[in-house]
């Protein structure tokens, strides 16, 4: 059986309370053995830690969202560093920039943001970014801060977006947007992107696949998108599973997470 990684996801979001023991298990039984979930606010961070600390594979970052701007204060800021030190994350987020929604304020986007990324600085953590209508606006932030490690999550930008994120040393996520026939250019892109340069990802329970439109998205689901990026590449499905499980170990440094599948 293949060896994956659901590299982003919020596994702990309410709509899997009533059976997220079932959905984990689906998840193991299609070979999903590590999941890193992505946190987006401050209320939320203790129900993400209890999450992850009651099934083994799950493992946490917490950040500041900023889709949910409105949520956020700035002694957030205080708390997640207190975080950071004390519980240990794989990675700080969800973080990033959002300009789709148009009731977020660039100005304090930008203040969590750049607040959140100094902290990768100094935790040596890597980021997961949420860059919506934003991808130019972020690789402005990474440039000021030099040597930052991350991933852009269900990456949608263009193909030179894609190659200075990856000069910058950040990989590209992909998830159920890849899987549709009507996303040429994100198809187009993944053919050509080196192998150690991206990893896969659910988004669950958002975004859900082509092959799921209208149901909630789940983990063990990133089986799809791997087979859909090996079609896309004319690759066999073994060496696409092999290069992003190796690509997010090195990213979240889990080098024992799929020999031990616990933390």
């Amino acid at each position: 059986m293949l060896t994956l990684i659901d590299s982003h996801n919020h596994f702990d979001e309410a709509s899997f309370d009533p059976d997220r023991e079932a959905a984990y298990q689906r998840a193991r039984d299609a070979g999903v053995s590590v999941q890193v979930l992505a946190a987006v606010s401050a209320r939320l961070w203790p129900k993400l830690k209890a999450v992850t600390k009651q099934y083994p594979g799950l493992y946490p970052c917490y950040g500041l969202h900023p889709a949910y701007l409105n949520e956020h204060r700035p002694e957030h800021l205080d708390a997640l560093a207190h975080w950071l030190h004390r519980e240990r994350p794989v990675a700080i987020g969800e973080c990033g920039l959002d300009y789709y929604l148009p009731d977020l304020d660039p100005d304090a986007q930008a203040e969590f943001f750049s607040g959140q990324l100094r902290l990768a600085c100094r935790h040596d953590l890597p980021v997961v970014i949420h860059a919506r209508h934003a991808v130019d606006h972020v690789i402005k932030f990474l440039r000021r801060f030099a040597g930052v490690r991350g991933m852009v999550h269900s990456f949608s930008g263009s193909e030179d977006q894609a190659g200075r994120l990856l000069d910058l040393g950040i990989l590209l996520s992909f998830g159920g947007p890849l899987t549709y026939p009507r996303a040429a250019r994100l198809r187009k892109l993944i053919r050509y992107l080196p192998l150690d340069g991206f990893i896969i990802e659910t988004d669950a329970p958002d975004q859900p696949l082509s092959n799921h439109r209208g149901e909630r998205n789940e983990p063990a689901f990133v089986t799809e998108v791997l087979s859909c990026i090996a079609e896309l590449r004319g690759a066999d499905p073994v060496e696409i599973a092999a290069a992003t499980t190796k690509n997010a170990c090195r990213l979240f440094r889990l080098s024992d997470a799929l020999s031990t599948g616990t933390h």
